[in-house]
């Protein structure tokens, strides 16, 4: 933090917008965040071009680490997984990185390909939404989700507004995977599934594509989206017979801290109840779509949920987009090692940089 401040004030200084976005950044709550380039290299801009290379370069010089892992935590082989759903807003590929881990690493060729580009950091819930309609249209299948997200490659020198500033200094990087079984394992059995767009909000949270390439455009009505989504978020608990205030565990997108102090209060739920979410947030930052499978690591790690217990998930992103889903605890007692997941299965985030 003490150096993202320092940064800013260099590259920023005599702005009158710079001492509102230094108090902003001291509150988000971030403490450390990880990126791919040395600092010096990332507040450069090289061009569109070399920032797209420097992206294909790092994806896959970091994400094969990751899907060893959450394989190896599911109990898979590369030839066992159906489906690959690879989710990034920070860089382009065609064709998607998907083509290329199949090809790498030993997957069968008729293995499906489902690149998701545009939803933002709604996309990890997306992910685990679109896994889990996968596993159940096609029973006993398993998917594995890839979460690469290179946020610092979309820092732009130029951009001086608030909301690019703030940005600047609440978004990390992050490679995360994760092994959606289809049947068996131990983890969080998806149950059912939901997605909501607030009205009208799409300009709220968006790209400004230009030559010199993404251009994060974040309006100030972000942080109070909350109120609307609550309510949602109750809908889905209630439909599936339950009281959204008194889950066991909550997996929810850090995208902020009055994100997390929000939900909190329009959910009735206690502010500790989100701790997993909190703690990326504060030894990571805003990592996009990987921020639930960090969260959802936590979550193993932790080692106290018991089979039955209820829970829920959520991403939030452009849209405004809300990704939600339910489900329950089970374990596998056939299995020595409680690291697997049913439905969002075995997350594992890489060692970042």
């Amino acid at each position: 933090m003490e150096e993202t401040l320092e940064f800013a004030e260099r590259a920023h200084a005599g702005k009158p917008q710079l001492p509102l976005a230094l108090r902003l950044i001291r509150n988000t709550g971030v403490r450390k965040r990880h990126i791919v380039q040395p600092i010096e290299q990332t507040l450069r801009h090289p061009g569109l071009e070399e920032r797209n290379r420097i992206y294909e370069v790092e994806s896959k010089k970091r994400c094969p680490e990751v899907v060893e892992q959450a394989m190896a935590n599911a109990g898979l082989a590369a030839r066992d997984i159906d489906a690959i759903i690879y989710v990034s807003c920070t860089g382009f590929l065609m064709p998607s990185l998907t083509a290329w881990l199949i090809n790498t690493m030993g997957m069968r060729s008729n293995t499906r390909q489902v690149p998701i580009a545009q939803l933002g950091c709604a996309a990890g819930g997306a992910a685990i939404n679109r896994a889990h309609d996968f596993c159940t249209a096609y029973p006993g299948c398993n998917v594995l989700i890839v979460s690469c997200e290179l946020c610092s490659l979309c820092y732009q020198p130029d951009d001086d507004g608030v909301g690019s500033l703030l940005s600047d200094g609440l978004f990390g990087d992050a490679v995360a995977a994760a092994v959606v079984r289809g049947s068996g394992g131990t983890g969080m059995a998806l149950e059912r599934n939901a997605s909501y767009l607030i009205p009208d909000t799409e300009e709220w949270i968006s790209y400004a594509v230009r030559s010199t390439g993404f251009h994060f455009q974040l309006d100030r009505r972000v942080p109070g989206t909350m109120e609307p989504l609550a309510p949602v978020l109750r809908e889905l608990a209630t439909d599936h017979g339950w009281d959204a205030r008194t889950l066991d565990f909550y997996i929810v997108h850090a995208g902020g801290p009055r994100i997390l102090s929000d939900l909190s209060k329009f959910l009735e739920v206690d502010i500790k109840a989100f701790r997993h979410s909190w703690a990326t947030l504060t030894e990571y930052g805003n990592i996009a779509s990987a921020v639930v499978f960090d969260a959802l690591r936590r979550l193993f790690e932790e080692g106290v949920t018991t089979p039955g217990a209820t829970g829920m998930v959520a991403g939030f992103g452009p849209g405004i987009t809300a990704e939600m889903a339910v489900g329950s605890w089970v374990a596998d007692p056939s299995r020595e090692r409680e690291s697997e997941l049913l439905g969002v299965a075995a997350p594992y985030l890489g060692r970042p940089a």
